[in-house]
């Protein structure tokens, strides 16, 4: 009996209507519209992905797409387009933070709610931590184009000031270097952080308490650069593709042309977190389909065409793959053909496109965590906003605190696998919730609906769930088996914390609600 009702409280559903209740009692202020919209949706997807990852999906050994990558980059955005449909249908419907979090309460239940928001965590959090430290490598390296101008110690400062411990020490020992003696220690403790990660979080997280509306005008400038680098590299690369380098298209036949679309998949991340804005979208009915869907498809046009003329520059199979191709691809392809000065922009365009990326990470975090903390997962003070620019202030500072704290020891092809991983859940979880609410809530108003339901949301999950399976079977190296590994021992986590803390709370809230319902009855 005991047990029986224990699963009843985890499996029971928050009414789409309560959510709506209290997002009109303590909501966020409404200032997204439509373009608002789509430049952060494409902030948040052209980023690390389309400046780095593409490199790793073209032209990794043995598992790599090879010209075939624009194929990949298609099998990607198909199984992502499923997903933003889903998303679409929910967004209108229930118009409010926490995104997939919050459609997951309102369909399976509040413990696989309390699940899909730590999963997000671990798409967001992580994935902002991530991108904070690619856009130290990618400033440094702007930076000391400058050699000649600007004073040594700003475009070579010590390495142990620009990364984490591990891989300094790592750095120093390749050096012929005992890192202890390089390093410098306080009270015994190596002293090695990511000083320029760390501005650029703190710098975020400013704007951010400011307000959406001066994030979204700075990512408006951010897109607009990296948009115009990119169109530079396609336009003055196109005059040095060699068709040969297109031959063979496939290198790694079907195998590759999937795992690459796993691998570029990282790119695609983003779109969903602008479901997470949805309490502060002037018309959300409207506008939120058309940014999701108008951002995805920008982005897929924009990847092709890039993925079209990088493979032609640089062949992706048969030869020794340069480092450079691997870890900033588009500049080394034109600097392998004598544009230096295009790779210097392209350089630029990837500073702004992780300055946008990181942005909007954290504002998906901070959403996600709002709408937990409403839901009694969370301490009732990340329920505050502040008083002049009605934003989640402290819930923003505290996840700029953990962004901090990240940059300190996170691998960055770890994260970028466990994203994926996380994406991948929140989406395939999307799009069952879809199938569900459609049957336990058949008259609510959809102003959007995914069309030919089921067959939508049945080949989303499909797609993700497809691409997730083959990636932990196929997939090989240390990186894959430990990312495989910390996302179960994440997921074990997050059931642990629900166990402990989250059902607990939500019973002593049910409580306080019937007593208060007792005495306003007496009164």
């Amino acid at each position: 009996m005991i047990l029986r009702n224990v699963i009843a409280k985890m499996l029971t559903r928050k009414n789409p209507d309560e959510a709506l209740a209290g997002a009109k009692e303590g909501g966020l202020e409404k200032t997204l519209g439509v373009w608002d919209l789509i430049i952060l949706g494409v902030g948040a997807i052209i980023g690390s992905g389309i400046f780095a990852v593409v490199g790793t999906a073209a032209a990794a050994e043995g598992t790599g797409a090879g010209p075939a990558l624009m194929v990949s980059m298609v099998i990607a955005a198909i199984a992502c387009i499923f997903s933003a449909l889903c998303y679409s249908e929910f967004s209108t419907m229930i118009p409010v933070a926490g995104g997939a979090y919050t459609y997951t309460f309102a369909t399976l239940g509040e413990c696989m709610a309390w699940l899909i928001g730590w999963v997000l965590m671990l798409e967001y959090a992580i994935g902002f931590i991530a991108v904070a430290c690619a856009w130290t490598n990618h400033f440094m390296q702007f930076i000391k184009g400058f050699s000649n101008v600007l004073p040594a110690w700003i475009c070579n400062p010590p390495y142990w000031l620009t990364s984490d411990y591990r891989n300094a020490a790592h750095y120093y020992q390749a050096q012929g270097l005992d890192p202890n003696s390089v390093i410098p220690h306080i009270a015994g403790i190596p002293i090695s952080i990511n000083l320029p990660a760390i501005i650029m979080i703190i710098l975020m997280t400013a704007i951010l308490v400011k307000g959406t509306k001066d994030s979204a005008k700075m990512a408006g400038i951010m897109v607009a650069v990296k948009l115009g680098v990119i169109a530079l590299f396609v336009l003055a690369g196109a005059f040095y593709v060699r068709p040969e380098n297109w031959t063979p298209f496939a290198p790694n036949g079907f195998e590759g042309v999937f795992m690459g679309a796993f691998i570029i998949f990282f790119a695609y991340i983003g779109f969903d977190a602008l479901a997470t804005a949805a309490e502060e979208c002037k018309n959300p009915q409207r506008d939120l389909p058309i940014g999701i869907i108008g951002s995805l498809l920008i982005t897929t046009i924009v990847y092709v065409l890039v993925a079209l003329v990088l493979t032609g520059l640089q062949p992706t199979s048969g030869v020794a793959i340069p480092e450079g191709l691997l870890k900033a691809p588009m500049a080394y392809a034109m600097s392998a053909v004598g544009q230096n000065w295009v790779a210097g922009l392209i350089s630029v365009g990837s500073i702004a496109g992780l300055t946008s990326v990181l942005l909007v990470l954290q504002m998906a975090a901070t959403r996600v965590l709002f709408a937990m903390s409403r839901d009694n997962f969370l301490p009732k003070v990340f329920q505050k906003t502040h008083k002049k620019f009605n934003t989640p202030h402290i819930l923003t500072i505290t996840v700029g605190l953990v962004g901090i704290i990240g940059t300190l020891f996170l691998d960055l092809d770890v994260a970028a696998s466990l994203c994926n991983f996380g994406t991948f859940t929140s989406f395939i979880i999307v799009c069952v919730a879809i199938l569900i609410l459609r049957k336990i809530d058949p008259d609510r108003e959809r102003p959007f609906k995914v069309p030919f339901c089921p067959w939508f949301p049945l080949m989303g999950i499909l797609c993700c769930g497809g691409l997730m399976i083959y990636s932990m079977v196929v997939a090989k190296g240390e990186t894959a088996a430990l990312s495989s590994m910390l996302f179960i021992a994440w997921v074990l986590i997050g059931v642990l914390i629900y166990a402990t803390y989250g059902y607990r709370k939500n019973r002593e809230a049910e409580i306080e609600v019937v007593e208060n319902e007792q005495i306003t009855s007496n009164i």
